[in-house]
């Protein structure tokens, strides 16, 4: 049986800019570091909503990734890190 392998894409590393790189740093990180990174902060910073957890409350430095929006849907993370990094 053939071992799975991740994605060499989905892993390899991506720069953040300065709105992202704000929460996260501004080294080149995978993807799937950056997202656990995102959540560590909103996690740290009880951002998460208490009522629906599948919603985020947004700070200044979140607010500025997600285009300014108060509250965002867990699910509109990916969607910001594609918009806010580049291929290293």
């Amino acid at each position: 049986m053939a071992k799975k392998t991740a994605n060499a894409k989905f892993m390899a590393p991506v720069t953040p800019n300065e709105k992202l790189a704000a929460i996260v740093g501004n080294k080149p990180l995978p993807r799937t570091q950056i997202v656990k990174k995102i959540w560590d902060y909103i996690k740290k910073n009880g951002l998460q909503d208490k009522k629906n957890k599948r919603m985020i409350n947004t700070d200044e430095k979140l607010a500025a990734v997600f285009g300014g929006k108060k509250q965002v849907s867990m699910f509109e993370v990916a969607k910001a890190i594609k918009k806010h990094t580049k291929e290293s």
